[in-house]
């Protein structure tokens, strides 16, 4: 993604959080479920962290991926759109994050013709 993140915001990044889900418009979708993948950028001033060394002043992205997969696993969307909506409220939610993007991956979309992937990305701010 191509977002301008504000001047002294830095990035964590977690790519390819993979996660089984049930989100779609159509009926097999919903009952058959397919594997989303998700990155997540989340815009953190990590200065004092680093300082400090202390994980409390960041982003513990252990918990941040685990998340991520409770959102895919949880309730059915009928649209990646609202699913990349609902990670992206929950992350800026925490404390320390002023910015986020997500990028929701269904790479197993029910499309007639060859295809590698289909994404939403979304960039959020507080």
């Amino acid at each position: 993604m191509s977002t301008t993140w504000p001047d002294g915001i830095d990035r964590i990044t977690i790519s390819g959080i993979r996660a089984f889900g049930y989100h779609g418009v159509l009926d097999v979708e919903r009952s058959t479920g397919q594997e989303f993948v998700v990155d997540v950028v989340l815009g953190v001033d990590t200065r004092s962290a680093a300082a400090s060394d202390d994980l409390t002043l960041t982003v513990d992205y252990a918990a941040v991926a685990e998340q991520v997969c409770d959102i895919v696993t949880g309730q059915a969307y009928n649209l990646i759109e609202t699913l990349a909506e609902r990670i992206a409220t929950a992350l800026l939610a925490r404390a320390t994050v002023r910015c986020v993007e997500v990028t929701v991956h269904k790479p197993q979309a029910p499309i007639a013709v060859p295809f590698d992937d289909v994404t939403v990305s979304i960039s959020r701010w507080n």
